[in-house]
């Protein structure tokens, strides 16, 4: 019976996710020739709207933001990633930030709207079969958010998790944008439940996952910091969250 239930809203919430994708494309090619601004918002928009068909099979979002995150200001933002749905629960949970993520560049085809952000919203698309061209895309990424003053978010896990476990951080990455953007403090965040949504692979998508979210406090950055350690304290935050919140599930 829950298969039937989880079906009978997978439906409609594809359909609605899929049409959102489809009818902000243009959209956001129209902004684009306005410049990186207006595209932005679209984009926003796109992802609050995202958001609102999430609520069609069910999905309860609950988030904790601290209350020293800033609206329109950068941050380098370090998380944990257990979905491909991640990116548009960030992007509607961050608008007014306009978050750029680091991204593989297969994600640059094929997808309404996905790609073409991806491709022109001033985000960095890597080949992580060439690690000197992931390196400077993800530099170029972090000056130029520094200079915008407007958010990245990296998953420092490479990968997104199936199973909601936390896996082994890779540095490299997160090292190179605190590098290029020694002047925006780093935000950790925690995103669990996601990965349920895509159990099957959303065929279907479960009724009634819930997700939790969180933006801990803002860490202040210092010419002399120690940014491994720094990283290590993310890490620790984020395995904490999701201790607390799987032990009063």
């Amino acid at each position: 019976m829950k298969r039937v239930v989880d079906w009978i809203f997978t439906v409609p919430f594809l359909i609605a996710f899929g049409l959102t994708l489809a009818i902000f494309e243009p959209i956001a090619r129209v902004a684009r020739l306005f410049g990186l601004r207006p595209m932005e918002i679209t984009m926003g928009v796109m992802q609050r709207v995202l958001l609102w068909a999430f609520r069609i099979c069910g999905t309860r979002l609950e988030v904790e933001r601290s209350p020293a995150i800033r609206s329109r200001t950068g941050y380098l933002i370090v998380s944990n990633h257990q979905s491909l749905f991640d990116v548009p629960i960030f992007g509607g949970l961050l608008f007014s930030n306009y978050p750029k993520y680091v991204s593989k560049r297969e994600l640059g085809r094929w997808l309404p709207s996905v790609s073409f952000n991806l491709q022109h919203g001033g985000n960095a698309l890597i080949d992580r079969d060439d690690p000197e061209q992931a390196k400077q895309a993800i530099r170029d990424l972090g000056e130029a958010a520094q200079q915008r003053n407007v958010a990245v978010v990296i998953f420092p896990e490479g990968t997104r998790s199936r199973d909601g476990k936390l896996k082994r951080f890779r540095l490299g990455g997160a090292l190179e944008l605190m590098d290029a953007a020694p002047d925006l403090e780093v935000v950790p965040a925690t995103i669990d439940g996601s990965w349920e949504l895509l159990r099957y692979k959303m065929y279907p998508v479960p009724f009634g996952t819930r997700v939790r979210v969180r933006f801990g406090d803002p860490i202040p950055r210092s010419p002399d910091e120690d940014r491994r350690e720094m990283l290590r304290t993310v890490r620790k935050e984020i395995e904490a969250a999701l201790e607390r919140w799987r032990n009063v599930s």
